[in-house]
């Protein structure tokens, strides 16, 4: 992978522009200053400024995994621009291993398109999702068998509490499912990433059953990683997550719920209470607890695919997206989320949480 440096150049954006540009649902009111950063200094730079005013800050990349309420934000939005890749030393005990430096703006498919091209092992199943680098390790992404803690082997950020930049191991970092230590704080902002990853022309072990039957081979086999890489990209597609201005499902924060973890007496109750709708689709986890397939709790609650509500509708291709078809305010999404989320309750007694980052709203 070749070494990319972004040139500094700051820009204040006009504020007649709404947060909606700036997240892939297009919704969000207003901010009262939007910035933009190219560089990790720049970054630091406006982090400060706003503490020293005490002015809230926002910090946006992709705006891929957020939904921002109507009024906006009483505040600053600070836009992360920084691009760059780099190849660090390898340690020549372990010549197999590389580890790649993303800087926290770069977005992330393009980034995982370079991993695969030279021939770097480990990211390949997450190819597709929109958003950048630097918010991987905050949910913890992960997709089709792979979590990017399973390849980050350290995270660079700004912590806001010592005012000082520090280099988080991934033992630091407290990876859950779809969590983090960055997910419900603000005290750190990731500056880049690191990815341990394998030089190897062939693919992590397929893990995931649909994306084994998709490359036609068994679980635990091993593809090409561009065989790999497309088939992931195929799959979400089918599915509306490839971002494509021509598809309305693609207006979405993508999968809107997370999956379910029960402990093994919710896992007996729903059972219980899926009665004729049959056994749920469920992962057992090493901790005894159980993880439910979201999606099926949804469309088993009435809830199927293109449901609609308003200016908002669950995608024609995947029930756990949101999207906006022409939704005049995120209320109008906030509301379906709220009809759904209820409705499976009532139904199921089991309680849906939202994956995405939610601003100034709730459901």
């Amino acid at each position: 992978m070749s070494d990319v440096s972004a040139q500094s150049a700051t820009a204040n954006i006009p504020q007649s522009h709404s947060l909606a540009s700036y997240t892939t649902l297009r919704l969000g009111g207003p901010a009262q200053r939007v910035i933009s950063a190219v560089n990790q200094d720049e970054i630091i730079r406006f982090v400060r400024e706003a503490e020293e005013r005490r002015e809230p800050l926002l910090l946006l990349a992709g705006g891929s995994n957020v939904v921002i309420g109507d009024d906006g934000f009483a505040g600053s939005v600070l836009l992360i621009r920084s691009r760059g890749t780099e190849q660090l030393p390898a340690d020549p005990a372990e010549p197999d291993q590389v580890t790649v430096r993303v800087q926290a703006g770069e977005p992330w498919d393009e980034f995982v398109a370079g991993t695969v091209a030279a021939g770097l092992s480990g990211l390949e199943c997450l190819s597709g999702i929109p958003g950048s680098a630097g918010a991987t390790p905050i949910q913890n992404v992960g997709a089709y068998g792979q979590e990017v803690a399973e390849t980050v082997a350290g995270v660079e950020a700004y912590d806001r509490s010592t005012g000082t930049v520090t280099r988080m191991t991934a033992g630091e970092c407290d990876f859950a499912y779809r969590s983090s230590v960055f997910r419900h704080s603000d005290r750190y902002v990731v500056l880049s990433v690191d990815f341990r990853l394998t030089r190897s022309p062939l693919s992590a072990p397929v893990r995931y059953a649909e994306l084994a039957r998709k490359l036609g081979v068994e679980v635990g086999d091993r593809v090409p990683l561009a065989q790999a890489r497309d088939a992931v990209r195929a799959l979400r597609a089918g599915k509306g997550m490839v971002l494509d201005p021509d598809d309305p499902d693609t207006r979405s924060a993508g999968s809107f719920f997370t999956n379910p973890v029960l402990d093994a007496a919710g896992w007996e109750r729903l059972r219980d209470r899926a009665g004729e709708a049959g056994e749920p689709p469920h992962w057992p986890l090493p901790d005894g607890r159980v993880k439910v397939s979201a999606a099926w709790l949804i469309d088993k609650s009435g809830f199927g695919k293109g449901y609609r509500s308003g200016g908002a509708a669950i995608s024609g291709k995947h029930t756990l997206a949101l999207t906006n078809r022409d939704a005049h305010s995120t209320a109008e999404l906030i509301a379906l989320a709220r009809e759904i989320r209820d409705g499976v309750r009532e139904r199921f007694g089991v309680t849906l949480h939202p994956e995405p980052i939610l601003i100034n709203c709730v459901i």
